[in-house]
């Protein structure tokens, strides 16, 4: 098998406590790397979950909003209702 040599930059000090956890592990980061590599291809995708947000963030969010909406008397209030109450405010602005 042929090898390749495979360069990243990285922050310093992410790179010192990556080194310190593999070793923890009983690897280099190398292997570390390796590994994610291998397991890449293997699934054909990322092997963890990449957010923007926090998980549940949507959803809180909503639920947020719903308390939100019961609070201030508009809970189950139709889509067109809704609609005409915020024409109605940009009006008075």
């Amino acid at each position: 098998m042929a090898v390749s040599t495979f360069s990243v930059r990285m922050d310093e000090n992410l790179k010192n406590e990556l080194d310190e956890l593999c070793a923890q592990f009983g690897m280099n980061t190398s292997v570390a790397i390796n590994i994610f590599a291998r397991a890449v291809v293997r699934e054909r995708r990322i092997p963890f979950e990449i957010s923007a947000t926090a998980p549940n963030a949507g959803l809180q969010a909503f639920q947020a909003l719903r308390v939100q909406a019961k609070e201030n008397g508009v809970q189950g209030m139709p889509l067109r209702a809704i609609n005409r109450e915020i024409a109605e405010s940009r009006k008075r602005k």
